[in-house]
């Protein structure tokens, strides 16, 4: 039994709290799920529960992470057209299959996910020259292809989607990491609408907590949307990596235990 529960005063408290926190991690670049997801099952709810109540909570920080971001639109928006598709049928994809199969494989390949996108994010100026030449990019379609996949994957869980997306879209994306985190939010709102309505229709959701955590990751996310884009790109790169080897680090030890 925990020592707190989802609904006692101090445990909605707590919700609220990481909110906040998980929605500001999502703006600078994704893995919010690592605080909020923990805090649900540290206060008695269930893995498929929380991870459903979580993917309902953290949309609309997503959202307002994107509105904070929305002086970097323009950069970004004809890639729109390729990638909402893509997301959306990802998306409906991961979350069927988070409720009709075990989560047991899917988990233990987690940290080896967010580590290959750790990899590709902190040498992503040396992979996009090979990939592409000094002046190029991957295709357009390409782009869609990784965006499907990692939108399976948001749709499932979700830890570390942010940084996948990131990491996809260096490979194909003009702009900085600014731009590239506008375009990411928007999409992040996208796949987490999609299995929200998965789940609502699977009853999974517990709406006392979910109201909570999605009051403070409202103004987690806008606040922390403004407050990143007066860091130096280069430098929320590097801090992106650095929090992407925690995150990897965390689910490792969490699949021994």
């Amino acid at each position: 039994m925990p020592v707190l529960h989802f609904d006692s005063p101090a445990g909605l408290a707590l919700l609220f709290f990481a909110g906040m926190v998980a929605s500001a991690i999502n703006a600078f670049a994704g893995g919010g799920t690592l605080v909020s997801f923990p805090v649900l099952i540290g206060l008695g709810v269930t893995d498929q529960v929380a991870n459903a109540t979580n993917s309902m909570a953290l949309w609309p920080g997503s959202l307002s992470s994107a509105v904070g971001f929305k002086d970097r639109f323009a950069a970004t928006k004809h890639y729109y057209r390729t990638l909402v598709p893509a997301t959306v049928v990802g998306a409906t994809a991961g979350a069927w299959l988070m409720i009709v199969t075990p989560s047991s494989t899917f988990r233990a390949l987690v940290p080896v996910l967010i580590l290959l996108a750790t990899v590709i994010l902190a040498f992503q100026p040396r992979i996009r020259t090979w990939i592409t030449g000094p002046h190029g990019h991957t295709s357009p379609w390409t782009g869609a292809t990784l965006q499907l996949l990692i939108s399976v994957y948001g749709g499932y869980f979700g830890a570390g989607m942010g940084i996948m997306m990131l990491a996809a879209m260096a490979l194909f994306v003009e702009g900085d990491i600014h731009d590239m985190n506008a375009l990411k939010n928007t999409l992040a709102v996208v796949i987490n609408v999609v299995a929200m309505g998965w789940f609502l229709y699977k009853g999974l959701v517990l709406f006392l907590p979910c109201l909570f955590l999605m009051a403070g990751a409202v103004i987690g996310g806008y606040g922390a949307a403004r407050l990143s884009q007066r860091v130096p790109s280069e430098k929320l790169r590097l801090g992106i990596v650095a929090y992407g080897l925690v995150m990897t680090a965390w689910f490792f030890f969490r699949l021994r235990g």
